[in-house]
């Protein structure tokens, strides 16, 4: 049996009981002893094995779509249900009062892993929602320009069209260079620079292509010519080893749902320290405070959305808890050796791949080149007769998160064989 799960019990989530802070604190403390002894007990192969059983799905409907959504820990769905009957059962001030300390406590882990500080954290819904922060908050007027990349997802791409057809500013379009290199890629968008340009957007790995730009020499091109550079990381956060200060980016997005495999609709938004003054809030809502200067310290100000799930982002510190004992290059290393073996494999069939094979240009999202309009239908059937859920985004999309196996990755193999008739 789990012992994540079982072996003190942890988390039952009985409307019985009540979850005062002291309590919660000392049920945290067992579980983050349960957490460091669980992954120290394996290695190898079998300590993903271990991974694997701290999610309830079964192999049966292997999920390998973690580009759209992930499951959450099994630790962490049990606990946003037991947060969940804590509130339900008694949603006074006073009772509610204590999730304002977990809320902390999250951003403070989060802000730890990606190196800054918690006042550059915002804890948002999701990533649309933090990409229209960024793009609807800078002050942009016509004549203005704003760079993004044509894989850009839409709330980093259209969000701007759309911004820009109200204020007319210009967004220009950069699209992915016939040949991928580092060089190419640089090339493609520091050559669209003008002394117009205000905004470089990007995203980190493309859901599209599966594509990964060279980020920091871009950042530092851009801030070269005082261009404020926004990046979409919501394929890399909690999957990649991520040091935003290394980085350069100004502002950075991401959401728990996805590779974070935390709580469903919450987000994360850095903003700089030294840009948060310059973006203004989409939402005021109560939290802001009585007058035209918030009384939330740093990139709080943008958590000013009204009522929240406070069972989600509590549970959101214990996520973060998670990673920290899995360690963030551990799983990074294990992502990408998960999606070379895809694309080995599939290269092995003789079949194309929209991916770069190179680890350096390329992450999770791999993506196999699908005849045209039929990427969908195979997506489904790799589902229904081979269990393997993927998407048919850009072509068959597969995105092996750290609760794969080698054997999932072999079965999509085996899968896109049949399917394709190699």
């Amino acid at each position: 049996m789990n012992k994540l799960s079982s072996r003190r019990g942890f988390l039952r989530t009985s409307s019985a009981v009540l979850l005062g802070a002291a309590s919660l604190q000392a049920k945290l403390a067992l579980a983050q002893q349960d957490i460091d002894t669980f992954f120290a007990e394996a290695s190898g192969e079998e300590y993903w094995q271990n991974i694997r059983r701290q999610f309830t799905f079964a192999d049966d409907a292997v999920p390998m779509n973690a580009a759209n959504l992930c499951p959450s820990f099994r630790m962490v769905a049990e606990y946003v249900s037991a947060m969940t009957a804590d509130i339900d059962q008694d949603c006074s001030f006073n009772n509610r009062a204590k999730f304002s300390g977990f809320l902390e406590d999250a951003r403070s882990r989060i802000a730890a892993q990606l190196n800054v500080s918690a006042d550059e954290v915002a804890l948002v819904r999701n990533t649309s929602e933090a990409n229209n922060i960024i793009n609807n908050g800078l002050a942009l007027e016509r004549g203005d320009e704003v760079i993004v990349w044509d894989e850009n997802h839409p709330t980093n791409h259209v969000a701007w069209q759309v911004r820009a057809a109200r204020f007319g500013f210009l967004v220009k379009k950069v699209p992915t260079p016939a040949s991928v290199t580092a060089d190419t890629l640089i090339e493609a968008f520091v050559s669209q620079f003008t002394d117009r340009t205000r905004v470089l957007a990007l995203t980190h790995v493309s859901n599209v292509s599966g594509i990964k730009l060279p980020v920091a020499e871009l950042v530092a091109a851009a801030h070269a010519r005082g261009i404020f550079v926004h990046l979409d990381g919501a394929q890399t956060w909690g999957a990649m080893e991520l040091d935003l200060q290394a980085l350069g980016v100004d502002a950075f997005t991401a959401s728990a749902h996805k590779w974070y495999m935390g709580p469903k609709e919450v987000g994360l938004l850095y903003l700089k320290a030294t840009q948060q003054a310059r973006v203004w809030p989409g939402v005021v809502a109560s939290g802001w405070g009585t007058g035209v200067e918030t009384r939330q310290s740093g990139a709080r100000k943008f958590e000013s959305l009204g009522q929240r799930d406070d069972a989600a982002l509590a549970a959101l510190g214990l996520t973060a808890r998670i990673h920290d004992s899995i360690d963030a290059r551990r799983t990074e290393e294990r992502i990408v050796a998960l999606s070379q073996r895809l694309k080995a494999g599939v290269r092995a069939l003789g079949l194309p791949l929209v991916t770069p094979s190179d680890p350096s240009l390329s992450f999770g999202v791999c993506i196999v080149a699908a005849p045209d309009g039929q990427a969908g239908a195979l997506s489904n059937r790799l589902y229904t007769e081979y269990g393997i859920a993927g998407a048919g985004t850009g072509g068959l999309r597969l995105c092996p998160g750290i609760y794969n196996t080698e054997a999932h990755v072999d079965r999509a193999i085996e899968g896109i064989k049949g399917l394709l008739q190699v």
